[in-house]
């Protein structure tokens, strides 16, 4: 697949997944917040798997340890998903905000043609971040489907309009 029609493709999956986190914020956010909580849990299991591994005994102690924090923490996410976006609303906001900074470096450092896209894109992204830890917790159940839903649409815009190179 050449270069130009996998940033298409990409585009295309980025403005679906907007749509579908914009439209649906609490359904996006839920489904979020359950599959970071299974992969939490598989972590856990794959590490408590290789305790064999481990080199000595604290060595298996504490790689024990890191499973059971893993499973434990999986598993209370899958239990408990409401509350767990609370935690995930303040965990996204924060995100978006270093994902927005990293952009608006990116944009300090190119010189090419798009850069003010990623400018903007990075703007963006950081006051969408910001909102989001600003009205923590109270907006906690829908904020995070919406905002980043809004994050994805403009990633997928600046892949439609910069050249391959930006």
């Amino acid at each position: 697949m050449n270069p130009t029609t996998l940033r298409r493709l990409t585009a295309v999956l980025l403005f679906l997944a907007a749509a579908a986190s914009i439209a649906l914020p609490f359904l996006s956010a839920t489904a979020l917040t359950l599959s970071i909580g299974v992969i939490a849990a598989v972590a856990g299991v794959t590490q408590l798997l290789r305790i064999g591994q481990a080199e000595g005994t604290k060595g298996k102690v504490f790689r024990g340890f890191s499973g059971l924090f893993y499973l434990v923490a999986g598993i209370w996410v899958v239990a408990y998903p409401i509350e767990s976006e609370i935690s995930l609303t303040l965990f996204v906001g924060l995100l978006l905000i270093f994902e927005g900074v990293m952009e608006l470096a990116a944009a300090a450092a190119n010189q090419g043609e798009a850069r003010g896209l990623v400018l903007i894109d990075g703007v963006v992204t950081a006051i969408l971040g910001g909102l989001l830890v600003a009205e923590w917790p109270t907006d906690s159940l829908w904020a995070v489907g919406t905002l980043f839903g809004i994050s994805l649409f403009f990633s997928g815009f600046r892949l439609l309009s910069t050249p391959a190179e930006s």
